[in-house]
């Protein structure tokens, strides 16, 4: 559900001028599909870098701006989230930066909270991989509108009527192109604009850094054929007159529903069709939408402030060695030294240390309005999930935690470093990286480490390492799985010996387990008890 800023975009205060100018979006993709490298080009045309960093992994080329660990610098993939801020053609952008490796963290779907639209990057040689698969639905359950990219077109790649036909297939959304690829690669020329029916045609510049577009009127320009070859023309105007005749129009209202995804074709490393598809992002995408809450509708345009953590990051620059909150703005104004409410804690805070970000670089915020992400340094008093408002206490919509699917006993061999070690999990934990149980079977307090993705395990290694200086060893369990116990009527649950009985920070019982048929047994055994996949 949109605001009314969108309904209505006459006489406009101040104030919702500064709400309907905001995009806030978030790049989601599969490995490898081009993530980073479209970011990267989008912060160039909007001028936030003088030069686009490389994704690639060598020690000589520039890192990209949205990757500032260390060991996503060493590596060249983005690990953990990012809030980008910038400037371009009078919108306000808050571009979030997910991370795209593999075996990513519920960071991604956190992240995902805090949007009101998606970019999706395809690889055009791949079409819809597992993890695209994942993130989009998660997309679906926020109804967050999907704008998709078909990235690499300069590289051997599908055919991108059978493009479509999978997103449609696989993914159920209606595919709209908007623009069409001019031959293919090494063939590929630009890109053809189906709405005011103009081509993108590309020259390379010295250096073959960029590309520079050069504009025709139309297919029935007589130097087209000779600009894109004969047989290129040829195939364009078949595959233009087929179009016309099997794709659907695009529709606003679906879009914003999340049933109809509009497609453009480019190449991100190229530059190819990204200025164009830049635009239409912030065309197309909504400005700050009103959210739902149990408590009633939250328009962005209404005077209480209101906001929600969906991310903590320690350490971000080691100078600081603090802890930021990132704060979504949903509604109101915000005002730098402001006291809102936490009703978790019941207290008001102060919110005197206020940022604007852009990766790991920060500048003191005064103001910020709906759609902007800010960081907060509160220490102890934000945590994930948390809300802060100057009206009633209010909950949005609750982050869940995601069951685990690694698991690996830890240990520090250092004993002067325990209290490090200690402050170094409590954060990890309560930052949404890792999980932390303990066995009760244990003799020792070895805590054993959970997480959603198996590189969460080198990412907290390398963390402890660098920012707690902590030398750690992790040995692997064995176990797939892990459900908490709930509404069970004893405290001695029936459990086979090859499962291990936990206990959470919160201390819920968590039992981590080997196979489904170890679960079917649990439940056969201890009647009146329920195994929760996630809290």
């Amino acid at each position: 559900m949109i605001s009314n800023i969108e309904e209505d975009k006459t006489n406009l205060t101040p104030f919702q001028k500064e709400v309907a100018r905001r995009r806030t979006f978030a790049i989601i993709s599969h490995p490898d599909a081009g993530k980073t490298t479209l970011t990267e080009k989008f912060l160039l045309y909007a001028g936030a870098l003088a030069l686009a960093g490389s994704v690639r992994a060598r020690s000589s080329q520039q890192h990209t701006a949205s990757d500032w660990m260390s060991m996503e610098k060493q590596r060249g993939i983005s690990i953990s989230a990012t809030a980008l801020e910038m400037e371009y053609q009078g919108f306000h952008i808050n571009l979030l930066d997910t991370p795209g490796h593999q075996d990513f963290s519920e960071d991604t779907y956190r992240t995902l909270m805090a949007v009101d639209s998606a970019v999706m990057v395809l690889d055009s040689a791949k079409g819809i991989e597992p993890q695209t698969e994942k993130l989009f639905k998660v997309c679906r359950m926020r109804g967050i509108p999907i704008l998709s990219f078909i990235n690499k077109l300069d590289h051997p790649g599908r055919d991108p009527l059978e493009l479509l036909d999978e997103i449609e297939r696989l993914l159920g959304i209606t595919a709209v192109p908007m623009n069409w690829p001019v031959g293919q690669a090494p063939d590929f020329k630009g890109v053809y604009d189906l709405n005011d029916h103009r081509l993108r045609l590309f020259q390379r510049t010295e250096g073959n850094k960029f590309r520079v577009p050069v504009r025709l009127s139309g297919m029935d320009d007589p130097s087209l054929p000779a600009l894109i070859g004969e047989a290129t023309h040829r195939q364009l105007t078949e595959e233009i007159a087929l179009l016309a005749g099997v794709v659907s129009k695009f529709d606003r209202a679906r879009f914003l529903a999340g049933e109809m995804t509009p497609v453009y074709f480019g190449s991100a490393l190229n530059n190819f069709g990204v200025e164009p598809f830049l635009e239409a992002v912030l065309e197309l995408a909504p400005p700050p939408s009103i959210r739902h809450t149990e408590q009633g509708i939250i328009d962005p345009i209404s005077e209480d402030f209101r906001g929600f953590v969906f991310k903590l990051q320690a350490n971000i620059d080691p100078r600081h060695r603090d802890r930021m909150a990132f704060v979504r703005v949903c509604s109101g104004h915000f005002k730098k030294d402001m006291q809102v409410l936490n009703p978790r804690l019941k207290q008001q805070i102060r919110l005197s240390r206020s940022f604007r970000l852009f990766g790991r670089e920060r500048e003191t915020v005064e103001e910020a309005f709906p759609g902007d992400v800010i960081g907060i340094i509160s220490p102890g008093q934000l945590t994930i999930g948390d809300t802060v408002t100057t009206g009633k206490p209010i909950d949005y919509a609750r982050i869940p935690t995601f069951p685990p699917e690694h698991f690996g006993l830890l240990f520090n061999d250092d004993v002067t470093r325990y209290k490090q070690f200690n402050k170094g999990l409590e954060q990890l934990e309560e930052e949404g990286a890792i999980q932390i149980f303990f066995a009760e079977d244990s003799l020792k307090r070895e805590p054993i480490m959970a997480a959603v993705g198996e590189l969460q395990f080198d990412v907290v290694m390398a963390r402890l390492k660098d920012e707690y200086g902590v030398e750690a060893r992790l040995s692997r369990l064995g176990f797939t799985g892990a459900r908490w116990a709930r509404n069970s009527k004893s405290e001695r649950l029936a459990l086979p010996r090859s499962v291990r009985r936990c206990r959470d920070r919160h201390g819920e019982t968590v039992i981590l387990f080997n196979s489904e048929w170890e679960l079917d047994y649990i439940r056969r055994e201890n009647p009146g008890l329920t195994l929760a996949e996630m809290v």
